[in-house]
């Protein structure tokens, strides 16, 4: 089934990469998903594809006595609008293990690309039993702050980087109503967390500016927006989310390792 709101030939080349990347590093690639403004809703029509994926190696590679000196991650250069680029299984249930935002985040992606055999599956039934509040805030807090501090200070602001520091912080508002794991939608978060009328009609006509095409460069403060960010930057410097815990147990996620590789391989 192809991919919603992916271009027949685009999903296609995206497909063609996935394929020659198993054959050279010998991998199964089984979960491969689009993690960038395409997801989040907010495309225009010159977006890069930000593909990110989950692959799993021969068994023999994990019982090697070099493990942690080998590369868990596989980077391909970036390529006109092509970025591709994934995590070994291993390497993704330690960070799921710790709550990892983006990886949360890639296995409720909207636009997936291939799903091989359950293992994503069996990884997004635990996203509620391992998401941990405080490690998701810290998380969006510091995206926000790093965007608003680079882009969004004075009286001219690159208006495209306004949702790089609304999305986080509507992501932190969606953890503080206790909802879970943050969904990759933007417009989810919009709907859920924005009631003030004239802060979502900006939102609104921002989004109709950068899904028509519109480069979104150096322009005016937008005060609606700018005003909420604000505020909540300030707000969240006075208070905490949430305290901290204990990652959960490892138990199910070694489990799900092994499974994963005789599912792929065989035993």
């Amino acid at each position: 089934m192809p991919a919603a709101g992916i271009d027949a030939a685009a999903e296609a080349e995206i497909l063609r990469r996935l394929d020659a990347i198993e054959a050279s590093e010998d991998v199964c690639i089984f979960y491969a998903c689009e993690s960038g403004s395409r997801a989040w809703g907010f495309a225009s029509a010159d977006s890069d594809y930000d593909v990110r994926f989950l692959y799993v190696r021969r068994r023999s590679f994990y019982l090697s006595i070099d493990l942690e000196e080998r590369r868990d991650v596989i980077e391909t250069p970036l390529e006109s609008v092509w970025d591709v680029n994934g995590w070994d299984l291993r390497k993704a249930l330690r960070l799921f293990r710790r709550s990892n935002p983006p990886l949360f985040e890639w296995l409720q992606s909207p636009i997936v690309y291939r799903e091989r055999s359950g293992i994503a599956r069996e990884i997004r039934s635990l996203l509620a039993r391992f998401f941990r509040a405080d490690a998701a805030a810290h998380h969006y807090l510091h995206m926000a702050r790093g965007n608003y501090r680079e882009f969004l200070r004075g009286e001219r602001v690159w208006r495209k980087k306004y949702f790089y520091v609304l999305r986080p912080l509507l992501a932190c508002r969606w953890i503080e109503a206790a909802r879970g794991p943050v969904p990759m939608e933007f417009a989810r978060l919009v709907d859920a967390t924005v009631n003030d009328a004239s802060l979502r009609a900006a939102i609104e006509q921002l989004l109709a500016e950068k899904r028509g095409g519109s480069e979104l460069g150096d322009g005016p403060r937008i005060e609606p927006i700018a005003a909420f960010i604000e505020g909540e930057l300030a707000r969240h410097a006075r208070e905490r989310i949430a305290h901290a815990r204990a990652p959960t147990d490892v138990v199910p996620l070694n489990a799900l390792f092994e499974r994963a590789i005789d599912e792929v391989w065989g035993r």
